[in-house]
């Protein structure tokens, strides 16, 4: 059996991006993934903050028209909060062209990637050191006895093409009839309309999915497709970054390391920025096979930096009545709500920085 410095199990962008980065550092790497095609079982949006956009480089031309307005609707969906940026603050992607455009930037730096292969099973390499890239319900942490997810959202939407010439809008309903726990949402660029909502799972009596069709049914912002309607879906950690997220045999990274925001549920950000320290850290160990390096991929001293966030995430999850929803929301009307809201929408720290130099 063949012997690779690194197999990467998972291509979504955490992995390639980890793969393509440690096969820069010259070593070999393997990334395997269940799916036949990287265009098909998409989960994410796609959405990219400012910050993102800033400090990554990204494909232009897989990025939809930049939104600057947010608009946020109590149960009642009557007067919304409108927000206003000075600047782009959101991009939707193609995520099926940005999967396709970081695999082959990760095959260009020298690593391999084989999908339609499962793991365990089916791999046939033997790997120094093992990366779980394998999402939120990982079985690359539990065969390494990492930390594992156990506070999941569960989200599903709708998603379509639209007419040019409106302005771009996210619309974002807070209901926990609809979404509890979270938030149900209609972001149109001008280019594509996304429909979604997200809560937690044992407080959507009906589902997921029937709680979408429900307010697809009303939903503001609205626009009629001009083309196919598809579907995406799947759970989303939002415990904070797990604690124990590598030992002497692999780490983890992107949704199986619960790189995202608790607040808002943002993942791409986060997968990003962790997986650049991840690569830098395996490259290290592997080149030194000194353990202690591994410290610095540390879990427990990122979540210290979460904490606001996380006690903001179990507030709002306990928040189950509309009404009590409509009184809260009542509070960022006045221009100090309004800043709070913003703060929160529009502000850079939509996940803490990680002590390595982030690729442009």
């Amino acid at each position: 059996m063949e012997t690779v410095d690194v197999l990467v199990v998972g291509a979504g962008l955490a992995g390639l991006q980890t793969a393509r980065l440690l096969a820069e550092h010259g070593l070999s790497v393997q990334v395997v993934e269940r799916r036949r095609s990287l265009t098909v079982g998409i989960r994410t949006t796609g959405i990219f903050v400012r910050r993102t956009l800033t400090d990554f480089s990204l494909p232009d031309h897989l990025l939809g028209p930049g939104i600057r307005d947010v608009l946020l609707y109590p149960p009642s969906r009557r007067a919304p909060i409108h927000l206003t940026s000075d600047r782009d603050e959101y991009r939707v992607a193609d995520m099926a062209g940005v999967y396709d455009h970081a695999r082959r930037a990760a095959e260009s730096a020298g690593a391999r990637v084989s999908l339609g292969v499962r793991y365990p099973e089916e791999v046939r390499v033997s790997p120094r050191f093992l990366i779980g890239a394998d999402g939120a319900r990982s079985r690359v942490a539990r065969d390494l006895g990492l930390s594992q997810n156990r506070h999941f959202l569960i989200g599903a939407e709708f998603v379509h093409p639209v007419a040019p010439g409106s302005v771009p809008a996210f619309h974002c309903v807070l209901d926990p009839h609809v979404a509890p726990g979270y938030l149900a949402w209609v972001l149109d660029d001008g280019h594509s309309a996304h429909i979604g909502v997200a809560g937690y799972p044992g407080a959507m009596r009906a589902g997921v999915r029937q709680a979408l069709e429900s307010f697809a049914a009303t939903a503001p912002g609205l626009r009629d497709s001009l083309g196919p309607v598809t579907r995406r879906g799947g759970p989303i950690p939002v415990g904070g970054v797990l604690p124990r997220l590598a030992c002497p045999r692999g780490l983890l990274v992107g949704d199986a390391a619960g790189a995202v925001s608790p607040l808002t549920a943002g993942g791409l950000d986060p997968c990003l920025r962790l997986s650049a320290l991840a690569a830098a850290v395996t490259a290290e160990y592997l080149h030194t096979g000194d353990p202690s390096v591994l410290r610095r991929y540390d879990g427990a001293s990122l979540r210290t930096r979460f904490r606001g966030r996380l006690l903001l995430r179990r507030a709002y999850a306990a928040v189950r009545s509309p009404a009590l929803t409509e009184a809260a929301f009542a509070m960022l009307r006045p221009r100090v709500g309004r800043a709070l809201a913003a703060r929160v929408l529009f502000n850079d720290g939509s996940f803490p920085d990680v002590p390595v130099p982030v690729p442009g």
